[in-house]
């Protein structure tokens, strides 16, 4: 058998000979991007753990659920399941734990225990602090009933088509009021615009009342074509090269033709050398693609110490060419896989670092907080992604498409030049949030992200006029207050340390600045600049 290795090559915006492109060696691409860890003298700061490590940490944390859910207090037929697990440099591990009840899932129910070096519980973050139980785990309607219910929903909140409903499973609903017994139905099919759809409906298992609905698959836009001459990291087999990058988890990417289902194709080539800029060329698409995989795993190894999405140090998938004139591209749970359009008259694919930045971030979210996908919480959801895929633009220093606030500034979807959101002034796009207001909750959260999206620009550069890289910003406060910049490196650390450590599926704009202060502390110290920085900034978006 022919051995395989890996290849990091340089792929051509223009048609150029394959042999001046052959780069040898497997070094990392992207490394030199990396920003310098800002200092942590509080030990705050989260390790970078190896698989092993990480693995050692989980082991021994669902060893002990048992234990740890007495000394939490939890009810007898409450149990804990480890789902991820941070350590900071001071030896604090903050564990964090979905919950069941009488063997149930108990939807909300998440919580993070924060323990001390020497083992000594420091604190807890719960999703839900109402005490999980019912009066009983035995139902009054019918599964079917529920689904049927569910399949209405879609089709009348969502216009979805071919929708379909299986079995629905009992829960407990415990993230809004007094837990409930309740079904979860996953109902599939397509949405209106081609996006495939997996709606989440919560049905109470009693009376049928429809509790809560969120959407599984997690949308964005992006730009494409613009990254010119990149390096990516293949593989070389008995007849010639794929796009698989083994020194990034086995992230490999497909072709699915305009196909909107299956896996699709595995891209090869026989010379090592891919695409050529142009959108009727199929492996461009692939190119910027796996280039934005790459980016950004580099981007969360580097800067904050995580080996892939999961933390596991495996790699997603990437598929290209979904659909028909599809105008966007979407994260998948399911698959563990981002899927690309190719646009309106597939001319355009939406295949650019940030879109693969935001995208591949919902997967980090939903690997920690769980940030559910409606209401205050999908905004957050939602903001984390436009703020890493920003964090990922900057972090590339690709000169072809500098780092800049702006959202999907390329593609043009409008055909007005227009970006499709702007952080310093989310509002300047006609629908998003500026700042806070108890409507936040009922706004869709790509618009609801803008408070999230402006205190993450008030904090990382201030508020009033300001250039950067060619890009003029001017970004004002609720308050009328001036806001001094941390710096985004700090920003971006202030905003991973709480999304891994402190928020849960149900975290609020309020929770929210209560989770990024307490990340501020862990990693520069109370009374700080960066603390007092945090809290200035929320304020500059009406959260106090």
């Amino acid at each position: 058998m022919t051995p395989h290795i890996s290849r990091k090559t340089r792929v051509t915006g223009t048609a150029v000979a394959a042999a001046a492109l052959l780069v040898a060696g497997i070094t990392a691409a992207g490394t030199a991007g990396a920003s310098p860890a800002p200092a942590a003298p509080h030990g705050g700061a989260p390790l970078a753990l190896s698989t092993s490590h990480r693995a050692e940490l989980l082991h021994d944390a669902s060893a002990a659920t048992a234990r740890t859910a007495k000394e939490l207090g939890l009810g007898a037929q409450e149990k804990l399941v480890v789902k991820d697990v941070v350590k900071d440099a001071d030896g604090t591990v903050h564990t964090r734990y979905d919950r069941t009840y009488a063997g149930l899932p108990v939807l909300g129910g998440d919580l993070v225990v924060h323990t001390a070096k020497g083992g000594a519980v420091k604190g807890v973050t719960k999703a839900a602090k109402a005490d999980v139980k019912v009066a009983s785990t035995t139902a009054k309607i019918a599964p079917r009933t529920a689904a049927l219910a569910a399949e209405s929903t879609a089709t009348r909140s969502l216009g979805a088509k071919k929708v379909t409903a299986p079995a629905p499973r009992k829960v407990i609903w415990a993230a809004k009021g007094t837990p409930v017994l309740a079904y979860e139905t996953v109902v599939g099919g397509v949405q209106k615009d081609g996006t495939p759809n997996q709606l989440h409906v919560i049905t109470d298992a009693n009376t049928g009342k429809k509790l809560f609905q969120y959407q599984g698959i997690e949308t964005g836009v992006g730009n494409s074509e613009y990254s010119g001459k990149v390096d990516l990291t293949t593989k070389k087999g008995g007849s010639g090269y794929e796009l698989t990058d083994d020194s990034r988890g086995g992230h490999s990417t497909f072709d699915l033709g305009g196909s909107e289902s299956g896996n699709g194709k595995l891209f090869t080539n026989a010379e090592d050398t891919w695409g050529d800029g142009k959108p009727g060329n199929p492996q461009t698409a692939a190119v910027d693609a796996a280039y934005g995989a790459q980016e950004t795993w580099d981007y969360y190894k580097n800067v904050h110490g995580r080996s892939g999405i999961k933390g596991d140090g495996k790699g997603a998938t990437s598929r290209v060419h979904y659909g028909q004139n599809y105008v966007n591209a979407f994260w998948d749970d399911s698959c563990f896989c981002m899927t690309y359009g190719d646009g309106e008259g597939n001319k355009k694919p939406l295949t650019a670092i940030d879109v693969a930045g935001h995208e591949m971030s919902h997967g980090v979210t939903s690997a920690t907080a769980g940030l559910e996908y409606s209401g205050e919480s999908g905004g957050l959801n939602e903001a984390t992604s436009d703020i890493f895929g920003t964090a990922v633009e900057f972090y590339a220093k690709n000169a072809a498409d500098p780092g800049d606030y702006l959202i999907g500034e390329k593609i043009d979807i409008a055909g007005d030049g227009k970006p499709l959101r702007y952080m310093d002034k989310p509002s300047k796009d006609g629908q998003s949030l500026d700042s806070w207001s108890a409507d936040a909750g009922n706004v869709d959260v790509h618009y609801s992200s803008g408070i999230a999206n402006h205190f993450f620009y008030l904090l990382s550069e201030g508020s009033g006029a300001k250039d950067i890289n060619g890009v003029h910003y001017d970004s004002p406060t609720a308050d009328g207050s001036k806001v001094t910049g941390i710096g985004r490196d700090k920003a971006e650390k202030i905003w991973f340390k709480a999304l891994t450590t402190y928020m849960t599926s149900t975290t609020d704009y309020k929770a929210a600045r209560e989770a990024t202060v307490k990340a501020a502390t862990d990693l520069y110290g109370a009374g700080s600049a960066e603390v007092k920085g945090v809290e200035s900034a929320w304020s500059g978006v009406n959260v106090k």
